[in-house]
């Protein structure tokens, strides 16, 4: 039997340190501007400028708080670290900077286990507000009361941020948690893309972007039993999506 899933509402933890962010860039123009701005944002930055040196540092603890990492990087590219790094139990979430974008690269990020995907050219100030909005989503659920749902074979934790299929650990990236307990909340209501831009992105809802979709085709392929007709996630042409637990 499903048990509910009450309103829990991310809060931001209380910010007595500066936010890590570990910067995996080997451009030194680009690595120049962005650790300038976000020292000035009150950011403390790493920066790893090879695959090798990157994976590195993200299994070393205490754990970075975000990552922003560049896919065409010397050594080993960001899909291959980043799916090392989630093999190897990193939860730190991912924002991935690249110049691929297409959907089959961006669906493959997503796959991997990356939690968001910014394509260049970018304003500093989008890659910011994303970096800020993926923080909030990340924010530890360890006050909150143990939730459990679950989906066909898939049981889903969210006080804990973990889940199982048949009793195997299954990486969910934190926005996708987010997502899925969005969806679950409203379950049996169709929710638009705008609610979600709104109010799991937390960014207007009067932006075009696919990106909605392309997490919803990640999840679908983690928690559907078959994926190209999805039982949970269902698709209302021309709004948005529906689950029905």
């Amino acid at each position: 039997m499903n048990t509910p899933v009450t309103d829990i509402r991310s809060t931001s933890s209380s910010q007595d340190r500066r936010p890590r962010l570990l910067l995996v860039e080997d451009d030194p123009d680009l690595v120049m501007g962005l650790r300038d701005f976000f020292e000035a944002e009150g950011f403390d930055i790493d920066i790893a400028h090879t695959g090798t040196d990157a994976l590195k540092r993200l299994v070393q603890v205490p754990p970075y708080d975000i990552v922003v990492l560049d896919v065409m990087i010397p050594e080993r590219d960001g899909f291959d670290v980043l799916r090392e790094a989630r093999r190897q139990g990193v939860q730190t979430p991912v924002i991935m900077l690249t110049a691929k974008g297409s959907e089959e690269d961006k669906l493959h990020g997503f796959e991997v286990g990356a939690d968001d995907y910014v394509t260049k050219p970018f304003s500093v100030e989008e890659l910011l507000a994303r970096v800020r909005a993926v923080l909030r989503r990340s924010t530890s659920p360890a006050q909150a009361p143990m939730e459990i749902y679950r989906i066909g074979d898939v049981e889903i934790n969210f006080s804990n941020h973990t889940a199982f299929r048949r009793g195997e650990p299954l990486h969910l990236t934190a926005l996708e948690f987010d997502i899925i307990r969005y969806l679950i909340e409203h379950r049996g209501r169709t929710v638009s893309r705008s609610q979600l831009l709104r109010d799991v992105w937390g960014i207007p809802g009067d932006v075009v972007t696919r990106t909605i979709d392309r997490h919803m085709a990640s999840l679908r392929k983690k928690l559907e039993p078959d994926p190209d007709n999805p039982t949970y996630i269902q698709t209302v042409y021309g709004i948005g999506y529906k689950f029905e637990g």
